[in-house]
């Protein structure tokens, strides 16, 4: 016998949410699409640091002092901590707007500009909002079909709107927005740090090499596990990957700095929002370096609005085939056929209203020989109680 059975399968939201975004460890992880640059980083971090603890520190260690393996090592943690934090999270995406919600906004929008007439533009559709008694447009977004909040721009590589945009960085994979530009920020910072500290142990471990036994002598040196490979061809490969990261990791995090101490955005700095033609000023900036900074660095964190792991239930209906036992004198439970093969009709009572014949009503599976003597009955009859002894008779 075959039935249907509802199964319910368990979706998580993540699976069906807009946008160009990868997500991992069942919606833990948030990431753009494109991270080929973000794996590169890695490389570079990974490869850089494991040539400098391999082979410089060993020799720092025992010549100079322990603790600057111990220092590089802290530095190094701190970084790859901050940039997974980066890289993982969700920087502040807006979910858009549901088809009641937008077809109600469409509305009001059309309510509020009247009708256009033919060949005209419609006006932009942008909201007054007032922030430290200075007035501040929100733009509406066509594609998440929403007013944006202040500060929150429309990321056209990931295709969502973030809160307090500041840029989308390739190098980690992901934007920058309200809920992770503070571990961007540290992870640069630190990533200065950790740049100029191996940058500087490299030039000094060759010039300890070189006090010793000559520069000539320095770069002829070979390690004992790779004889084909020079080391200080390692070591050069260090400097100079450090020298050009200098150049922009250093000249990234003096602008951020700055940025931070203003309280102002990339993305408002870029497009000149509070430095233009209109000199309006920052209605963010509290005025004070300090005040800026704590907002922007150890302010409270809002939570993700991203409902990333909730669940959406599906039902899918699938055929299962069941045998069930039955002894050898069981019945299909169908109903009671007559002579012509046809269903005879079991409901207790006809369309109009009257009582079924007899014969119309189902009889126990039980033969005569079966049932008590003073029991049995022929088909189609009924007992008739005896005035006498008040047994049935036939």
């Amino acid at each position: 016998m075959s039935v249907m059975v509802a199964r319910k399968k368990v979706v998580r939201k993540w699976e069906k949410l807009p946008g160009r975004n990868t997500f991992c460890c069942d919606g833990r992880i948030m990431m753009a699409r494109q991270k080929g640059i973000f794996y590169l980083t890695l490389f570079l971090i990974l490869g850089t640091c494991a040539l400098f603890f391999a082979f410089e520190c060993r020799y720092l260690a025992v010549q100079l002092s322990p603790a600057i393996p111990v220092f590089a090592a802290v530095l190094f943690l701190f970084a790859m901590a901050t940039l997974l934090r980066t890289s993982f999270s969700d920087p502040g995406v807006i979910p858009r707007a549901l088809p009641d919600e937008a077809a109600f906004i469409e509305m009001e929008i059309e309510a509020t500009n009247g009708t256009v007439p033919q060949g005209q533009r419609p006006p932009p559709r942008i909201k007054n909002f007032q922030i430290n008694n200075q007035i501040v447009k929100l733009k509406y977004c066509y594609t998440c079909k929403i007013f944006r909040p202040p500060r929150a721009s429309h990321c056209s590589i990931c295709d969502n709107c973030v809160e307090r945009f500041d840029h989308h960085c390739p190098w980690v994979g992901n934007c920058v927005g309200k809920r992770n530009y503070r571990y961007f920020y540290l992870f640069i910072l630190s990533l200065s740090l950790l740049t100029i500290y191996i940058f500087t142990f490299n030039i000094v471990y060759v010039a300890l090499k070189s006090l010793k036994i000559g520069f000539l002598n320095t770069l002829k040196e070979t390690p004992g596990t790779y004889p084909s490979t020079s080391l200080t061809v390692l070591t050069v490969l260090e400097v100079l990957i450090c020298f050009f990261t200098l150049w922009s990791v250093v000249g990234l995090t003096g602008f951020h700095t700055f940025l931070v101490a203003l309280n102002q955005t990339t993305n408002e700095d870029i497009k000149g929002s509070w430095t233009g033609k209109n000199r309006v000023q920052n209605p963010y900036s509290h005025g004070n370096i300090v005040k800026n900074c704590c907002e922007v660095l150890c302010g409270p964190l809002p939570p993700s609005v991203l409902d990333r792991r909730g669940i959406l239930q599906q039902e899918e209906s699938t055929a299962q085939e069941e045998s069930c036992p039955r002894g050898p004198g069981a019945q299909e439970p169908t109903a009671a056929q007559g002579p012509g093969g046809q269903a005879e009709e079991s409901s207790a009572q006809q369309k109009d209203g009257s009582l079924p014949h007899l014969s119309a009503v189902p009889v126990p599976s039980l033969s005569n020989a079966e049932m008590p003597e003073e029991k049995q009955l022929t088909f189609g009859e009924l007992p008739v109680p005896s005035q006498d002894t008040g047994q049935a008779e036939h």
